[in-house]
Protein backbone atom coordinates (compact mmCIF):
# COMPACT_ATOMS: atom_id res chain seq x y z
CA UNK A 1 0.00 0.00 0.00
CA UNK A 2 3.03 2.44 0.92
CA UNK A 3 4.68 1.85 -2.10
CA UNK A 4 1.83 2.16 -4.04
CA UNK A 5 0.99 5.30 -2.60
CA UNK A 6 4.10 6.80 -2.92
CA UNK A 7 4.74 6.17 -6.56
CA UNK A 8 1.20 7.98 -7.27
CA UNK A 9 1.88 10.57 -4.88
CA UNK A 10 5.01 11.41 -6.62
CA UNK A 11 6.79 11.10 -2.85
CA UNK A 12 10.71 10.06 -2.53
CA UNK A 13 9.88 8.79 1.20
CA UNK A 14 7.92 9.09 3.67
CA UNK A 15 7.91 8.65 7.74
CA UNK A 16 6.02 6.27 10.98
CA UNK A 17 3.53 4.08 8.63
CA UNK A 18 2.83 2.71 12.38
CA UNK A 19 -0.06 2.72 14.75
CA UNK A 20 0.18 4.89 17.45
CA UNK A 21 -1.56 8.33 19.03
CA UNK A 22 -0.96 11.24 16.68
CA UNK A 23 0.53 13.85 19.21
CA UNK A 24 3.02 11.28 20.08
CA UNK A 25 4.04 10.32 17.02
CA UNK A 26 4.05 14.18 16.15
CA UNK A 27 6.88 14.07 18.93
CA UNK A 28 8.84 11.52 17.65
CA UNK A 29 8.88 12.10 13.97
CA UNK A 30 7.97 15.91 13.88
CA UNK A 31 11.44 17.09 13.45
CA UNK A 32 12.63 14.98 11.15
CA UNK A 33 9.87 15.68 8.86
CA UNK A 34 10.75 19.38 8.89
CA UNK A 35 14.29 18.03 7.75
CA UNK A 36 13.08 15.63 5.08
CA UNK A 37 10.47 17.03 3.70
CA UNK A 38 8.91 13.69 3.95
CA UNK A 39 4.74 13.28 5.32
CA UNK A 40 4.16 11.16 8.08
CA UNK A 41 2.04 8.24 7.86
CA UNK A 42 0.17 6.18 10.35
CA UNK A 43 -3.23 5.07 11.73
CA UNK A 44 -4.91 3.75 14.78
CA UNK A 45 -7.59 1.88 15.70
CA UNK A 46 -10.42 3.08 12.87
CA UNK A 47 -9.62 1.95 9.89
CA UNK A 48 -7.74 5.69 8.37
CA UNK A 49 -4.74 6.64 6.80
CA UNK A 50 -3.52 9.63 7.90
CA UNK A 51 -1.06 11.87 6.62
CA UNK A 52 0.57 14.89 9.04
CA UNK A 53 2.84 17.37 7.73
CA UNK A 54 3.78 20.93 8.85
CA UNK A 55 2.76 23.58 7.18
CA UNK A 56 5.44 25.72 5.79
CA UNK A 57 6.76 21.84 4.74
CA UNK A 58 3.98 20.77 2.71
CA UNK A 59 1.14 23.85 2.10
CA UNK A 60 -2.22 22.57 3.28
CA UNK A 61 -3.18 22.72 -0.38
CA UNK A 62 -1.01 20.58 -1.20
CA UNK A 63 -1.36 18.12 1.55
CA UNK A 64 -5.14 17.64 0.67
CA UNK A 65 -4.10 16.99 -2.70
CA UNK A 66 -1.42 14.29 -1.57
CA UNK A 67 -4.85 13.26 0.08
CA UNK A 68 -7.17 12.96 -2.67
CA UNK A 69 -4.55 10.88 -4.10
CA UNK A 70 -4.66 8.32 -0.99
CA UNK A 71 -8.34 8.53 -1.04
CA UNK A 72 -8.87 6.92 -4.58
CA UNK A 73 -6.32 4.62 -4.05
CA UNK A 74 -7.69 3.48 -1.12
CA UNK A 75 -10.98 3.08 -2.56
CA UNK A 76 -9.69 -0.15 -3.94
CA UNK A 77 -11.25 -3.39 -2.79
CA UNK A 78 -8.06 -4.69 -1.95
CA UNK A 79 -7.37 -1.61 0.28
CA UNK A 80 -11.26 -0.45 0.81
CA UNK A 81 -9.85 2.04 3.84
CA UNK A 82 -12.45 4.15 5.49
CA UNK A 83 -11.14 7.66 6.10
CA UNK A 84 -7.90 9.51 4.85
CA UNK A 85 -7.36 12.32 7.39
CA UNK A 86 -4.89 15.05 6.63
CA UNK A 87 -3.65 16.38 9.91
CA UNK A 88 -1.42 19.88 9.13
CA UNK A 89 0.46 21.08 12.41
CA UNK A 90 2.69 23.57 13.32
CA UNK A 91 5.56 24.48 15.47
CA UNK A 92 9.30 24.32 15.48
CA UNK A 93 10.44 21.60 17.66
CA UNK A 94 8.95 18.05 19.43
CA UNK A 95 7.88 19.55 22.59
CA UNK A 96 5.48 22.85 20.94
CA UNK A 97 4.09 21.02 17.56
CA UNK A 98 0.48 21.78 17.47
CA UNK A 99 -2.10 20.12 14.81
CA UNK A 100 -4.74 23.06 13.52
CA UNK A 101 -8.05 23.27 12.77
CA UNK A 102 -7.09 23.13 8.85
CA UNK A 103 -7.63 19.40 9.31
CA UNK A 104 -9.66 17.81 6.59
CA UNK A 105 -11.49 14.35 6.16
CA UNK A 106 -11.57 12.28 3.28
CA UNK A 107 -14.14 9.40 3.95
CA UNK A 108 -15.19 6.54 1.59
CA UNK A 109 -17.88 7.05 -0.97
CA UNK A 110 -19.02 3.54 -0.56
CA UNK A 111 -21.37 3.90 1.64
CA UNK A 112 -25.09 3.72 0.67
CA UNK A 113 -27.98 6.00 1.11
CA UNK A 114 -27.58 7.82 4.15
CA UNK A 115 -30.56 9.90 6.64
CA UNK A 116 -29.16 13.01 5.42
CA UNK A 117 -29.62 11.87 1.53
CA UNK A 118 -33.16 11.18 3.05
CA UNK A 119 -33.73 14.81 4.09
CA UNK A 120 -31.89 16.58 1.14
CA UNK A 121 -34.20 14.63 -1.66
CA UNK A 122 -37.22 15.50 0.10
CA UNK A 123 -36.26 18.90 -0.27
CA UNK A 124 -35.47 20.40 3.09
CA UNK A 125 -32.30 21.81 4.08
CA UNK A 126 -29.76 19.97 5.82
CA UNK A 127 -27.25 22.59 7.57
CA UNK A 128 -23.69 20.72 8.22
CA UNK A 129 -21.69 22.76 10.98
CA UNK A 130 -18.11 21.60 11.84
CA UNK A 131 -16.60 18.39 9.64
CA UNK A 132 -19.98 16.70 9.13
CA UNK A 133 -19.51 17.89 5.74
CA UNK A 134 -16.09 16.00 5.60
CA UNK A 135 -17.67 13.18 6.98
CA UNK A 136 -20.30 12.50 4.82
CA UNK A 137 -18.07 13.59 1.58
CA UNK A 138 -20.57 16.38 1.22
CA UNK A 139 -23.17 14.33 0.51
CA UNK A 140 -26.74 15.14 1.56
CA UNK A 141 -25.78 18.56 2.65
CA UNK A 142 -27.60 21.90 1.31
CA UNK A 143 -24.91 24.60 3.44
CA UNK A 144 -21.55 23.47 5.18
CA UNK A 145 -20.61 26.03 7.66
CA UNK A 146 -16.94 25.14 8.72
CA UNK A 147 -15.75 26.40 12.51
CA UNK A 148 -12.85 27.10 14.70
CA UNK A 149 -13.35 24.62 17.90
CA UNK A 150 -16.51 24.17 20.13
CA UNK A 151 -17.68 27.80 20.66
CA UNK A 152 -17.47 28.87 17.50
CA UNK A 153 -19.46 25.19 16.79
CA UNK A 154 -22.12 26.29 19.42
CA UNK A 155 -22.72 30.14 18.85
CA UNK A 156 -23.12 29.42 14.68
CA UNK A 157 -25.49 26.45 16.05
CA UNK A 158 -27.58 28.93 18.10
CA UNK A 159 -27.72 31.09 14.92
CA UNK A 160 -28.83 28.84 12.63
CA UNK A 161 -32.33 27.60 15.20
CA UNK A 162 -33.20 31.52 15.38
CA UNK A 163 -33.13 31.17 11.29
CA UNK A 164 -36.34 28.56 11.96
CA UNK A 165 -35.33 26.64 8.83
CA UNK A 166 -37.86 23.41 8.26
CA UNK A 167 -34.78 20.86 7.66
CA UNK A 168 -31.69 19.47 10.33
CA UNK A 169 -29.34 21.17 11.78
CA UNK A 170 -26.42 18.86 12.17
CA UNK A 171 -23.49 19.87 14.63
CA UNK A 172 -20.28 18.35 15.43
CA UNK A 173 -18.58 19.90 18.32
CA UNK A 174 -14.93 18.64 16.82
CA UNK A 175 -12.68 19.93 20.47
CA UNK A 176 -14.21 17.30 22.81
CA UNK A 177 -12.09 14.37 20.52
CA UNK A 178 -9.77 16.28 19.27
CA UNK A 179 -8.31 18.51 21.76
CA UNK A 180 -9.28 16.29 25.49
CA UNK A 181 -10.00 12.87 24.56
CA UNK A 182 -7.28 11.65 22.00
CA UNK A 183 -4.61 13.84 24.92
CA UNK A 184 -5.89 12.26 27.70
CA UNK A 185 -6.82 16.17 29.04
CA UNK A 186 -9.29 15.35 31.52
CA UNK A 187 -9.83 19.12 32.90
CA UNK A 188 -9.49 20.48 29.44
CA UNK A 189 -12.77 17.48 28.41
CA UNK A 190 -14.83 18.57 31.88
CA UNK A 191 -14.11 22.38 30.90
CA UNK A 192 -15.77 21.57 27.44
CA UNK A 193 -18.46 19.88 28.76
CA UNK A 194 -18.94 22.69 31.13
CA UNK A 195 -18.84 25.37 28.64
CA UNK A 196 -21.59 23.34 26.63
CA UNK A 197 -23.82 23.22 29.53
CA UNK A 198 -23.25 26.98 30.51
CA UNK A 199 -24.85 27.57 26.37
CA UNK A 200 -27.54 24.59 26.86
CA UNK A 201 -30.42 27.24 28.23
CA UNK A 202 -29.40 29.79 25.06
CA UNK A 203 -30.06 26.95 22.80
CA UNK A 204 -33.08 25.34 24.27
CA UNK A 205 -34.31 29.09 24.09
CA UNK A 206 -33.86 29.57 20.87
CA UNK A 207 -36.01 26.68 19.50
CA UNK A 208 -39.58 27.61 18.51
CA UNK A 209 -42.04 24.52 19.94
CA UNK A 210 -41.83 22.08 16.89
CA UNK A 211 -37.87 21.82 17.55
CA UNK A 212 -36.73 18.57 18.82
CA UNK A 213 -32.71 18.71 20.50
CA UNK A 214 -30.92 15.25 20.17
CA UNK A 215 -27.39 15.59 22.14
CA UNK A 216 -25.39 12.43 21.17
CA UNK A 217 -21.87 11.18 19.81
CA UNK A 218 -19.97 8.85 17.67
CA UNK A 219 -17.93 7.33 19.54
CA UNK A 220 -17.11 7.45 23.32
CA UNK A 221 -13.36 8.87 24.04
CA UNK A 222 -12.67 8.55 27.79
CA UNK A 223 -10.04 11.35 28.46
CA UNK A 224 -9.26 8.56 31.82
CA UNK A 225 -7.87 5.69 30.18
CA UNK A 226 -4.75 4.74 29.21
CA UNK A 227 -5.90 4.87 25.90
CA UNK A 228 -5.57 7.91 23.64
CA UNK A 229 -8.27 6.24 21.00
CA UNK A 230 -11.35 5.92 20.96
CA UNK A 231 -12.30 3.90 24.28
CA UNK A 232 -15.63 4.05 24.60
CA UNK A 233 -18.50 2.43 21.98
CA UNK A 234 -21.72 3.46 24.17
CA UNK A 235 -23.07 7.12 23.52
CA UNK A 236 -25.71 9.38 25.28
CA UNK A 237 -28.99 10.01 23.78
CA UNK A 238 -30.66 12.85 25.32
CA UNK A 239 -33.53 14.40 23.48
CA UNK A 240 -35.43 17.54 24.48
CA UNK A 241 -38.38 19.66 22.92
CA UNK A 242 -41.64 21.29 23.76
CA UNK A 243 -43.44 17.74 22.20
CA UNK A 244 -41.14 15.34 24.34
CA UNK A 245 -42.39 13.96 27.09
CA UNK A 246 -39.75 13.94 30.24
CA UNK A 247 -38.17 11.26 32.07
CA UNK A 248 -38.48 9.03 29.00
CA UNK A 249 -35.67 5.92 29.13
CA UNK A 250 -35.13 5.09 25.73
CA UNK A 251 -32.92 2.08 26.97
CA UNK A 252 -30.03 0.72 25.86
CA UNK A 253 -30.29 0.76 21.59
CA UNK A 254 -29.51 -2.36 19.50
CA UNK A 255 -27.72 0.56 16.95
CA UNK A 256 -26.67 3.80 16.54
CA UNK A 257 -29.02 3.80 13.45
CA UNK A 258 -32.14 4.17 15.78
CA UNK A 259 -31.40 7.82 16.08
CA UNK A 260 -31.37 8.70 12.22
CA UNK A 261 -34.41 6.67 11.88
CA UNK A 262 -36.18 8.16 14.70
CA UNK A 263 -35.14 11.86 12.92
CA UNK A 264 -36.48 10.23 9.37
CA UNK A 265 -40.10 9.58 11.77
CA UNK A 266 -40.29 12.96 12.79
CA UNK A 267 -39.66 14.36 9.53
CA UNK A 268 -42.37 11.40 8.20
CA UNK A 269 -39.60 10.01 5.78
CA UNK A 270 -39.19 6.34 5.31
CA UNK A 271 -36.49 4.54 7.18
CA UNK A 272 -33.55 3.18 5.72
CA UNK A 273 -32.11 -0.59 6.08
CA UNK A 274 -31.08 0.03 9.62
CA UNK A 275 -32.42 1.36 12.93
CA UNK A 276 -35.61 1.38 14.72
CA UNK A 277 -37.31 4.87 15.66
CA UNK A 278 -38.10 5.11 18.92
CA UNK A 279 -40.56 8.46 18.57
CA UNK A 280 -43.27 7.09 19.70
CA UNK A 281 -41.65 6.47 23.19
CA UNK A 282 -41.26 10.23 23.59
CA UNK A 283 -43.10 12.11 21.83
CA UNK A 284 -46.22 13.64 23.80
Amino acid sequence: MIKEFKDKAGLNGILCNEVGSGTEILKRFGEEHIKTGYPIIYTSADSVFQIAAHEDVIPVKQLYNICMIARKMLDQEKYNVGTVIARPFVGDKADNFKRTYNRKDFESESFGKTMLDEIKDSKREVIAIGKIEDLFSGRGITRAIHTQGNADGIEKTIEEIKKRNKGLIFTNLVDTDMLYGHRNDIDGYAKALEYFDSKLPEIMNAMCDTDCLIITADHGNDPSTPSTDHSREYIPILIYGKGIKKNTNVGTRSTYADISATILDFFGLEKLQYGESFRKEVEE
